[in-house]
């Protein structure tokens, strides 16, 4: 009997050494240890978007003959029926894309405009101080259908008929609803069951489909064939504006024909700023990826390897920096056809020194100064979207994110049409005066941004990762664990994430407590207890951390796709 706890400690200590060398294979086979996979590798091509079939739906396309964009339209298309709750055809949609025979970065605003005859007067009168989230009038033009055709016209091979074809197919014959998008829908079910034709046309007898329920959508499958056969017109005039004008109108809003048959999207150029020898490139305002590249300036001047990953210093330095670059997020980014954004100021690396100096390393700030005298100007926090990213044979790569905004949209449902409109106009001022105040025919502040990295002119990486106010955080963070923390595409995406909410609010409000610091599990505890030192208001949180996806292009040719673990998104090539 004496001799058993002796057996005891010799069969432990053996366990756990067989637990050590799992776990060191583990490491050497998949890297750090909150790796969930290893990358996805492949030459011919590859696709990484929130939902497998959307995955295999742009390989197939690309396996046809298609190019990248081609694949990126088809996947984006596929998820506005199996993934309804960050996006669809009622929305807006950005894109970066690197065309390999010009070798340059072409960037395309596709966001649409608000109701030419609603006014901020308007607002005023019917008692306003901010405009709804949900029902008619937060409604503004959706931008995704033009969106696709300009791509398409510019880069597009294939014809729209074959691209458009699986989403079609789909929406026809069905396809079967995940865990993850069955949860966010029935989420919505009680927030937008109110609004006409919601109910008819998504929902299954009132209901949200559960998991793996097959979910149909015939008038989705009519409206995309329509607009397959007879282009980006037939959504913009003619029976579907009709439809869509006199159903908004019907209800109490002010969306027109005209407004819909007026809109055009917009190619930009896309603006950057160099991070420790990779550029990193985002779409300029009415959208909020320069926000990121201020960050990424400001972390510039601390030495984040040196410090580590999930160190105390580590996520106070982000943290200070995020609450500088959104005082401006809060005050400057708006549509630039009503205001002149100080773009290239913003992401200077002189403006950048300046703001980094009020970062106190002891110290989490309550508030910061703005740093241009300028009025303010608010930006909300939430958002569902959905962010794809393709790469082809030819070394094309499409950085692509759209939305509905607030996950399924206003709730506003066209008769017939199958798609819910956005609710993005919810993101205006109604404040006069301000960058973003509303007016009529404006864009609003947008939330949804794509990426790119590019090395020495050539495609590095093509990224994103969506979830309001969480993208330019998510954005430097990717950048950051890659460059600083020698992560690869997956690790950089796996890794946990920091999400500081509280910044400069949509009611007009100045950060004056320094908002709530949310880390998700993974981080030492000793980094939470040092950071509560600091002073910051640490707060244990679900989300939102983002969905992010990526293709790395290296220099033999070969693309590395990663996908995020924490929804249903997939990487796969040939």
């Amino acid at each position: 009997m004496r001799k058993l706890p002796f057996l005891i400690i010799l069969l432990t200590a053996l366990s756990l050494t067989a637990f050590s060398l799992r776990v060191d294979a583990a490491d050497r086979i998949t890297g750090k240890p909150f790796a969930t996979r290893s990358e996805v590798l492949a030459t011919h091509g590859m696709a990484a978007t929130s939902q497998p079939l959307a995955t295999q739906a742009a390989l197939d396309i690309l396996k046809q003959g298609g190019n990248a964009v081609d694949a990126a339209i088809a996947a984006n298309a596929v998820l506005g029926l199996v993934e309804p709750t960050g996006n669809g055809i009622g929305g807006d949609i950005f894109v970066i894309v690197w065309d390999a025979k010009s070798k340059k970065l072409y960037g395309l605003n596709g966001s649409g405009r608000s109701p030419q005859a609603l006014t901020l007067d308007w607002f005023h009168k019917n008692g306003y101080q901010k405009i709804p989230a949900h029902g008619p009038l937060p409604v503004s033009v959706p931008g995704t259908v033009d969106g696709w055709f300009m791509l398409h016209d510019r880069f597009g091979t294939l014809p729209m008929k074959t691209v458009l074809a699986p989403a079609i197919q789909y929406a026809r014959e069905g396809a079967p609803i995940t865990d993850l998008i069955a949860y966010y829908w029935q989420l919505s079910v009680p927030i937008l069951r109110q609004y006409p034709g919601f109910l008819e046309q998504f929902t299954l007898n009132g209901k949200a489909p559960r998991a793996g329920e097959v979910w149909k959508n015939p008038n989705l499958a009519r409206t995309l064939e329509k607009i397959a056969n007879e282009g980006r017109d037939a959504f913009y005039r003619g029976e579907i504006a009709r439809t869509i004008a006199n159903y908004v109108q019907a209800h109490g809003g002010f969306l027109s024909e005209k407004d819909l048959a007026d809109h055009h999207g917009e190619w930009v150029q896309p603006v950057s700023t160099n991070y420790r020898g990779l550029d990193v490139w985002e779409l300029p305002p009415n959208g909020q990826g320069i926000a990121a590249l201020q960050i990424l300036n400001i972390l510039e001047g601390f030495d984040l390897k040196k410090y580590g990953f999930g160190s105390p210093e580590h996520v106070h330095l982000f943290t200070e920096a995020k609450k500088l670059a959104f005082e401006d997020r809060a005050r400057f980014y708006a549509d630039p056809a009503f205001q002149k954004i100080p773009v290239q100021t913003l992401i200077s690396k002189d403006y950048a020194a300046k703001r980094r100096a009020l970062i106190d390393m002891n110290r989490a700030a309550r508030r910061y100064p703005p740093g241009l005298a300028e009025n303010l100007n608010p930006a909300l926090e939430a958002g569902d979207t959905i962010y794809l990213t393709t790469a082809d044979k030819d070394g094309n790569m499409v950085s692509l994110i759209q939305s509905n905004y607030r996950g399924m949209g206003s709730g506003m449902t066209p008769p017939g049409l199958g798609f819910i409109l956005q609710d993005r106009g919810e993101l205006f001022d109604l404040t006069p005066g301000r960058f973003n105040s509303y007016a009529p025919g404006k864009r609003p502040f947008h939330t949804i941004i794509p990426a790119f990295i590019t090395k020495n002119g050539q495609p590095l990486m093509s990224f994103g990762l969506m979830g309001g106010a969480m993208q330019p955080q998510g954005h430097a963070q990717i950048v950051i664990n890659m460059v600083d923390f020698g992560m690869n595409t997956q690790e950089a995406g796996d890794a946990p994430r920091i999400h500081h909410s509280g910044s400069s609010q949509p009611t007009g409000e100045r950060m004056h407590t320094g908002g709530e610091l949310n880390l998700e599990s993974g981080f030492p505890y000793a980094t939470v207890r040092a950071l509560m030192k600091k002073g910051h208001k640490m707060a244990w949180a679900l989300g939102p951390y983002g969905g992010y996806q990526a293709i790395l292009r290296d220099k033999n040719g070969v693309y590395h796709g990663a996908s995020e673990s924490r929804k249903d998104g997939q990487a796969a090539g040939y």
